[in-house]
């Protein structure tokens, strides 16, 4: 019974992911069709022009003579049997550009989540520890303020004090400029990554430190801490033996949870930063309507913000009490 509602869980769940899927590609290709954007004159440029006969012959070859559902359902086939076309800028296969840019992107949002996971979870556990203290009402302070502050405006703010005022670090690109690729060092590339991650981890800090507060506070205020307490157990045996395994778990799935802002979050910093990721092509397939670049990074996006949020259901369903006595999943 137990793996029936376990197999029930998990295809509830691709089902939802599927239909989610569906609904966004309807939505962003029905977008892309009404844009006011022309893809032939942003294909061509403002200053090349082209006779009568070039502009059907580039209609044709896109299929943009189709009518609308055609072309979608034509998409569609080509996507599902793993075909995401050619990308009308940069006249390169979707596919390998989306491997590319999400290889960089990769790198800047997986920092960003284990930094902002860990400087999180550690902050909540020190204002729990200090509730009511000075500690406690700065952190909850600087959390409050990391939640309120936009991505592109903290960004811009590193970028003026580090970049133009201090010269610390480069002003953007994810590598030196004028330099090979092959002469480029793995400290370049950490050099040119520290603002953007700087940035982009800020955004997760804030919901894993008030929700491990809270979590850690109820821990600490257990019968069997305070019966730990009466044997003698010093607060970092508390926290070690009883505080943190029991607190761990929720924080991460929280930030597991945290996918779709970290990707949202990131498509503002790689455009501050001109990081060469997923984000800033995606802006730019928006911009220069490149409809098949710009399917392909909307579906490997929700893809990857739907893996997020499925693990993040699943953790939870394992800690959830309730859900556990139902043997949802457990």
């Amino acid at each position: 019974m137990k793996h029936l509602e376990k197999i029930k869980f998990l295809g509830l769940k691709c089902i939802r992911g599927i239909s989610l899927l569906i609904g966004l590609s309807i939505l962003t290709f029905t977008m892309m069709h009404n844009s006011p954007i022309d893809p032939i004159s942003a294909y061509i440029g403002s200053e090349t022009s082209i006779t009568l006969e070039q502009r059907e012959a580039l209609e044709e070859h896109w299929g943009l003579n189709d009518p609308p559902h055609v072309q979608y359902f034509t998409w569609l086939k080509n996507f599902i049997g793993g075909e995401m076309g050619n990308s009308k800028i940069q006249r390169r296969p979707v596919a390998d550009i989306v491997a590319e840019k999400f290889t960089a992107s990769f790198a800047l949002m997986g920092i960003s989540w284990v930094l902002s996971g860990s400087i999180g979870f550690c902050l909540g556990i020190l204002a729990a520890v200090k509730k009511g203290k000075p500690t406690d009402r700065f952190i909850k302070w600087l959390s409050y303020i990391q939640a309120s502050v936009p991505t592109f405006w903290l960004g811009l703010m590193l970028l003026i004090v580090f970049s133009v005022w201090l010269r610390w670090f480069p002003i953007g690109i994810s590598v030196p400029i004028g330099v090979v690729s092959s002469q480029v060092t793995l400290w370049d590339r950490i050099h040119h990554m520290i603002l953007p991650v700087a940035t982009l981890s800020v955004l997760g800090i804030a919901n894993v430190t008030l929700h491990t507060r809270e979590k850690m506070i109820d821990v600490l205020n257990s019968e069997y801490v305070l019966f730990a307490k009466t044997r003698g157990e010093t607060t970092w045996e508390i926290l070690k033996n009883h505080g943190i395994r029991n607190v761990a778990l929720p924080a991460i799935t929280l930030h597991f949870a945290y996918f779709g802002e970290l990707f949202g979050g990131s498509v503002l910093a790689e455009q501050v930063f001109s990081y060469p990721g997923l984000g800033s092509t995606l802006t730019e397939a928006g911009l220069k309507s490149d409809l098949p670049l710009l399917m392909g990074i909307v579906m490997i996006s929700a893809i990857f913000v739907f893996a997020g949020n499925m693990i993040a259901d699943i953790l939870n369903a394992i800690i959830n009490p309730r859900l556990k006595e139902g043997n949802t999943l457990d």
